[in-house]
């Protein structure tokens, strides 16, 4: 049980140093750091190192923001290009499923013909009429592939 209350002020204390804590949270931390020599101690270290890292002075380019904000910017339109261009495939996909729906039995016909004119097997005609769905799909999917695999190398380094 006490290692709970150990852990729990531990928690306390890395919260509050980043973001403010309830003050319930607050008063029970302070009255566990009052009766806990091991915990007070490691919040004050803590706390030392803390304000010894807010001391160090690190040197940032002075353009640091403007690049900054300008990759912010960038991948936003990335990310609006990427929405458009998803919203295409999706509309392009729809049609294309609603159109093989109303034109099989065209297509059926048309295999069907094709068979008895040529004498080809029921097999072959089958087949002919799955790939005539398949490959402009298996097309479609290579191509958002291919897309993907381009644009993923040719991000800019600022």
């Amino acid at each position: 049980m006490s290692e709970n209350i150990h852990a729990r002020a531990q928690g306390l204390l890395a919260e509050s140093l980043v973001e403010e804590i309830s003050a319930t949270e607050q008063s029970w931390l302070e009255q566990h750091l009052q009766g806990c020599e091991d915990c007070a101690r490691q919040a004050e270290t803590t706390r030392g190192l803390l304000r010894a890292l807010r001391g160090v002075a690190v040197a940032v380019p002075a353009d640091l923001a403007a690049r900054t904000q300008l990759r912010v910017r960038l991948r936003a339109q990335e990310g609006v290009a990427g929405t458009r261009s998803s919203l295409v495939l999706w509309l392009l996909t729809g049609m294309s499923w609603l159109l093989g729906i109303f034109s099989a039995p065209l297509i059926w016909r048309g295999f069907g013909w094709l068979g008895t004119e040529f004498g080809l097997p029921k097999l072959a005609l089958e087949f002919g009429f799955v790939l005539w769905w398949a490959v402009p799909a298996l097309l479609a999917v290579g191509v958002v592939l291919h897309q993907r695999a381009t644009a993923s190398p040719g991000r800019t380094q600022l």
